[in-house]
């Protein structure tokens, strides 16, 4: 893409252009254009991998949350068992 912006009067026109000889929409194209300027640090944003790596991160955090739910559930009910023991 990038090699092929300098024939055409601006980026967009490029995208347009290119996107109907590859067979998706203008949208699509420019996305993966933006993503791939990220991704080599002529833009902002976060890289596809800092993308997969926070993903990750999310997905691990929900598992953490969702045992921390379970132990704490558990110790409370253990802890209601001991209690119910000791007053017999």
């Amino acid at each position: 893409m990038h090699e092929h912006q300098k024939e055409y009067e601006s980026q967009w026109a490029a995208v347009v252009s290119i996107a109907s000889k590859i067979g998706c929409t203008p949208e699509t194209l420019r996305t993966w254009v933006r993503q791939s300027e990220t991704d080599q640090g002529i833009r902002g944003g976060l890289s596809t991998s800092d993308r997969e790596r926070l993903k990750e991160l999310e997905r691990e955090n929900r598992e953490l949350k969702r045992a921390n739910e379970i132990l704490r559930k558990a110790s409370a009910y253990f802890a209601q068992a001991e209690l119910g023991r000791r007053q017999k």
